[in-house]
């Protein structure tokens, strides 16, 4: 008998045996936001939401069962900051992360819109949305400094870009 025909199948079917764990499967959620911008004389703002941790990043949230992703992007926008007279512009990209969140592996995917704030900007108010301690207007420069996800501030970057903005 060759040895090397009984290894195969006996590690094979040690491998088989094995059964993953219920938590080993990544489950997958969808999120939606944007770079909300503004003009201002002539400088463009940037708003941005501090989550809990004390981090500047864009409003997003969680796609609903049978809303469309653009209409997340508006809607979270402003349960989360106030505004409501937007602009939906073209899609930046998306970002993928992985995270968990008691004991359960979720794999994120959030997409991200260029939204311009139209009308009366000023008056933002941070929602009661859980996890969202400030709303904030920035300079653009400034919000890139703020920023403090890589990936979030690429899309900020090519936000600009499309803006005409030098970055």
């Amino acid at each position: 008998m060759n040895p090397k025909k009984n290894r195969r199948p006996n590690r094979q079917n040690k491998l088989n045996k094995r059964k993953p764990s219920k938590n080993s499967r990544a489950v997958r959620r969808y999120t939606a936001g944007g770079v909300v911008f503004r003009h201002r004389d002539d400088a463009i703002d940037i708003l941005m939401i501090q989550d809990l941790k004390g981090r500047w990043t864009i409003p997003k949230g969680h796609v609903e069962p049978g809303e469309r992703i653009e209409q997340t992007v508006l809607r979270e926008i402003t349960e989360e900051t106030g505004l409501s007279d937007l602009k939906l512009g073209e899609k930046l990209g998306k970002l993928h992360f992985f995270y968990r969140k008691e004991g359960e592996l979720i794999f994120m995917t959030n997409y991200v819109f260029l939204v311009e704030a139209l009308g009366d900007s000023e008056a933002t108010i941070p929602g009661d949305s859980a996890g969202i301690v400030d709303t904030k207007w920035f300079p653009q420069e400034e919000a890139l400094r703020m920023v403090e996800y890589r990936d979030t501030e690429k899309l900020f970057r090519l936000g600009l870009s499309k803006l005409g903005l030098a970055v």
